[in-house]
């Protein structure tokens, strides 16, 4: 932060976060209120937090960590030390939140659990991502988004039926997790204006997982339904699949509803399949997926991507070519909605980051730096917030309890 930076402005300016928080989800969850204009002061230890190590680095700077961490300020305290955890401890009474997603037991095990937390500050909303969550017998365990990918459920429905489970090659289960701990803080914040008292959010990994089987639950319990892989197909839905183009990509068509349907026959010259009772309902459909998706295929086959997009965006009939990352930096509709945007950043001068999601009429949040490195904050917050001057900062480096970027390798 500099004389030049833009001060905090959205509907969270004024809240302030304190993030004990690695990897993926923590940070994720705090990097939405940071992008909607609470402060956030981010705890690392004296070797960072690991996703400082994650992604491709350019000259040595961890290029997801500059967009996972911006908006935020960068403490480095050793919190294996009584006076590093006596700091976070002071700090947490000068906050509205803290974000952590150490394994269950471990803030415990520091002195540092919600009673210890909130001793001075009642008020104070604790928000703890986990694996399993903070009860019943694997709540110890750690987990990952990809273990906990599997063990809800999720992972056995992705690819091939007649092939393993394949990964999704971004972190899923970490980012809806991080979405669910927002709304659930916001929801403690929103309590806490009526009652005045703080409170714990729970938030596991597997659960969120499982909160997308939603469909297939009711299924199972009345029919003993177990969903299983369908591919590239959505269950029991038809068409709803990816269809090959004459150029060698892939489009995925949708036609969820019986007007989508027919409009989606008659673009493509199938208008006569519109009187064969196979295809007459969602569920006759469904039955009779294979002959309905070789229809489609053999139309899509026979056009460029760009050609089955045109006429079928015509049509009003949900279609989109398969993208990737370069395809979205080119799009006018990406750049329209901003959802790649360049923030200021201390060494490259500025970055592309993707955007700020969700978009707010009146209050819309904002990119104000990038991730800072290191340290980078050490000093600046522990003078502002606990009013430490300079001799007690520098006894606190000399004790290796702080690091700041003038004492950084």
């Amino acid at each position: 932060m500099s004389a030049a930076t833009p001060p905090a402005s959205g509907p969270l300016a004024g809240y302030r976060v304190l993030e004990l928080c690695n990897t993926i989800a923590g940070p994720a969850c705090t990097r939405l209120f940071a992008d909607f204009g609470a402060e956030v002061i981010k705890v690392e230890p004296p070797e960072g937090d690991s996703v400082r190590q994650i992604g491709l680095p350019d000259e040595g700077i961890a290029l997801f960590a500059a967009s996972i961490l911006r908006n935020k300020r960068a403490v480095t305290i050793d919190l294996k030390t009584a006076r590093g955890r006596e700091l976070v401890l002071r700090l947490a009474a000068e906050c509205d939140l803290v974000v952590e997603n150490f394994r269950p037991g471990t803030l415990e095990r520091l002195g540092l659990g919600y009673e210890a937390l909130s001793a001075q500050n009642p008020g104070l909303v604790l928000v703890r991502i986990s694996g399993y969550g903070q009860s019943g017998p694997r709540r110890a365990m750690p987990g990952y988004g990809a273990i906990c990918e599997a063990y809800g459920g999720v992972r056995h429905l992705i690819g091939d039926p007649e092939r393993p489970p394949p990964r999704v090659a971004v972190p899923v289960v970490d980012y809806l997790s991080a979405a669910y701990a927002a709304y659930g803080a916001v929801l403690a914040l929103l309590e806490r204006q009526r009652s005045g008292r703080g409170q714990v959010v729970d938030c596991a990994l597997y659960e969120a997982a499982f909160s997308m089987l939603e469909a297939s639950v009711p299924a199972y319990d009345r029919f003993g339904y177990v969903p299983n892989r369908e591919g590239s197909r959505l269950p029991y839905m038809a068409p709803n699949n990816l269809y090959p183009t004459r150029d060698g990509g892939y489009v995925l068509i949708a036609a969820n509803n019986d007007a989508t349907f027919r409009r989606l026959m008659q673009a493509i010259g199938r208008a006569a399949l519109l009187d064969d009772p196979r295809y007459a309902t969602i569920n006759s459909r469904w039955e009779h997926v294979d002959a309905l998706d070789a229809e489609i295929g053999a139309w899509t086959a026979a056009r460029d991507a760009a050609e089955i997009g045109a006429q079928l965006d015509a049509a009003g009939v949900p279609c989109s070519r398969v993208y990737t990352l370069a395809d979205a930096a080119h799009d006018p509709h990406y750049a329209a909605r901003e959802m790649l945007l360049r923030a200021p950043h201390s060494h490259f001068g500025e970055l592309l980051q993707v955007g700020i999601v969700p978009k707010l009429s009146a209050t819309p949040g904002a990119v104000r730096w990038s991730g800072p490195e290191l340290s980078a904050d050490t000093r600046a917050v522990l003078a502002e917030r606990l009013g430490l001057s300079d001799a007690e900062l520098d006894a606190l480096e000399a004790e290796a309890v702080i690091r700041s970027r003038r004492a950084a390798p």
